[in-house]
């Protein structure tokens, strides 16, 4: 399972131009799920992102965690986190788990992140999405659930 983490000041998602997601402070992960993927890699992504210190303390260091902050979550489902650009000029996606075994881990990570007491928002799976990231810092994360990078 792949994570692209943002801390942000707002973000929302918009399907058909509705908004179906908005976020204040907090964080955006946009979330790939590998065909190699199960239940146990949701736990440990879910677990780490809710932990990482990267809010600002009282002396401006990178010490405090989402849930040290009270902030939200908005999680965006993103098979293009396993596009593999090493050969030609078009992603393969040969890595990415199948639509049925992504909505599935997908769905688990969520419900991990509010089982620890986050307030999460989400995209809508598989629907072509407008997202709206307005990240705070400039601070971004890259999460491998295999730990490969």
């Amino acid at each position: 399972m792949r994570a692209v983490v943002q801390r942000v000041v707002r973000g929302s998602v918009s399907v058909g131009g509705g908004t179906v997601a908005e976020i204040g402070r907090g964080i955006v992960v946009l979330l790939g799920v590998g065909k190699d993927d199960g239940p146990g890699d949701a736990a440990y992504l879910g677990g780490k992102i809710v932990n990482l210190r990267i809010f600002e303390d009282e002396g401006g260091k990178l010490n405090r965690s989402l849930l040290d902050v009270g902030g939200s979550a908005l999680v965006v489902s993103q098979f293009t986190l396993y596009g593999d650009c090493r050969h030609g000029r078009r992603p393969g996606f040969s890595d990415a788990a199948d639509a049925g075994r992504g909505k599935e881990l997908y769905e688990l990570f969520v419900s991990e992140m509010a089982g620890l007491g986050v307030d999460v928002a989400t995209g809508v799976f598989q629907a072509h999405m407008l997202v709206e990231i307005v990240n705070d810092g400039p601070v971004t994360i890259l999460l491998d659930s295999k730990k490969q990078f």
